[in-house]
């Protein structure tokens, strides 16, 4: 399939090496040669040095019937009129377009019909993810499946949690009622896939599934004390940190920082209960009188790396319990760990966004769980084909898998299913799918093909 990223910045550049990897025909538009250089030293992709919502350079690009553009430039209005002359103009299969404000998203007809065929909203996801971490204490990372009926989350096992130095089946023991499955464990940085006769150790890193209402009380089977969360500080007054505000305040003690005054008076009309203040998340002076040392969460959510990460560096020398950051340039990930405790990457969320859109099989759902290990979790829909076919029936222990890839749950007519060996396969069964491994991703579609 052909691809055309409009956008070499991050989330462009993040999505080319992705969708390369995936085996995409890929082509990049930017101005920026030095971007774009760097890109065509490392992938095979043609590059367009260029405007991207210039017809030439969407010409140049190959556009055409069979092209997939994705415009994830840093501008809505660059974004939308890239998709027009996109769709108008080369008659393109498909437009992805990023949009940052709610006003755009909820008025495309206005820019024409059929313009722009899927909307995606790096802020919203990563409010979104923000929020189900704060609601539920001591997970590492969870992602939604099955319309939010399942959920893979992560959790760290503690010292002095109930299940370490514990067979994993002591889950089942302690919690006879609870519906989970643990799909892999990554210790040292290395994954594998468990036996209920797994011994859990300090420091594993659990990836289970299991319903909403079954997560908090898996992950204290893991840690050694349960953690309770009522006072937030939120560093950055953008579109995240004011949505994540808004949503929390009436559950949640929530103070927002932000260094602009004007945006500090507009923010706190519009807030209820959040306590607004204006100043600089790194002035040790302010952290001291806002009670730092009380702060359960503190939430770095500027569009600076360095801002978000040097101010949680100093809230958590100061006292605050928990931190969590934006970090969108990879490259300091190596300073993450021991310092940070949660880090979420916005090109991370929209590479997902986009991988599920793009696939030609019957792939309803596709998470990349690790940017540097390149973990993978999926939800397709099984169709009767060459492969399946003698399948159904069996049990779904007897599904062919490559080693690091596990199926994690069954949904069926909208019930959670876990998969033991008495589960046999039935058509139209969504299957989640834990892989340790993106390239495995093409061994598992042809589970997910409608012929």
């Amino acid at each position: 399939m052909k691809v055309l990223i409009l956008g070499a910045g991050r989330v462009g550049g993040s999505l080319a090496t992705a969708l390369v990897n995936n085996n995409y025909d890929v082509s990049i538009v930017d101005f920026d040669k030095s971007s774009l250089t760097a890109l065509e030293d490392k992938l095979d992709i043609l590059t367009v040095e260029g405007h991207a919502s210039h017809p030439l350079s969407i010409k140049k690009a190959g556009a055409d019937e069979s092209t997939t553009v994705i415009a994830v430039t840093s501008n809505d209005e660059v974004n939308l009129i890239a998709c027009q002359i996109a769709k108008n103009s080369f008659n393109v299969k498909k437009t992805i377009c990023r949009l940052s404000e709610d006003t755009y998203s909820e008025n495309l007809g206005i820019f024409g019909a059929d313009i722009v065929d899927i909307v995606i909203s790096p802020e919203e996801e990563v409010m979104n993810h923000l929020k189900e971490l704060i609601k539920h204490p001591g997970t590492e990372q969870i992602e939604k499946f099955a319309d939010g009926k399942v959920n893979l989350v992560s959790v760290k096992a503690k010292k002095k949690g109930k299940l370490v130095g514990r067979e994993l089946k002591g889950i089942k023991d302690d919690m006879p009622d609870a519906n989970a499955f643990v799909a892999s464990i990554y210790r040292k940085g290395k994954p594998f896939i468990p036996s209920g006769e797994t011994i859990i150790k300090e420091g594993d890193e659990v990836y289970f599934v299991s319903s909403v209402s079954n997560i908090d009380q898996i992950v204290n089977e893991f840690r050694d004390k349960v953690d309770v969360y009522s006072r937030i500080m939120i560093v950055g007054g953008g579109k995240i940190g004011y949505s994540l505000a808004k949503e929390l305040e009436n559950d949640y003690k929530i103070k927002l920082v932000d260094s602009n005054k004007q945006k500090c008076k507009e923010l706190s009309k519009k807030l209820d209960k959040t306590i607004v203040l204006s100043g600089s998340a790194t002035d040790e002076d302010l952290l001291k009188s806002e009670n730092i040392s009380n702060i359960d969460i503190f939430c770095a959510l500027t569009d600076d790396d360095e801002t978000n990460l040097m101010s949680s560096l100093l809230a958590k020398k100061m006292g605050a319990k928990k931190t969590m950051i934006i970090l969108n340039n990879p490259s300091y990930l190596g300073l993450v760990p021991g310092f940070i405790d949660i880090y979420i990457a916005p090109y991370r969320l929209t590479v997902s966004s986009v991988l599920q859109d793009l696939r030609e099989s019957d792939v309803t759902q596709d998470v990349l769980l690790k940017m540097d290990t390149g973990a993978e979790a999926i939800e397709g829909v099984v169709h009767a084909n060459e492969f399946t076919s003698n399948l159904f029936g069996k049990s779904v222990k007897e599904i062919p898998l490559p080693e690091g890839a596990s199926i994690g749950a069954v949904v069926r007519h909208g019930d959670l299913i876990m998969p033991d060996s008495n589960v046999e396969l039935c058509l139209n069964d969504h299957l989640i799918i834990f892989l340790a491994n993106r390239d495995m991703v093409s061994d598992i579609e042809v589970l997910f093909k409608t012929q």
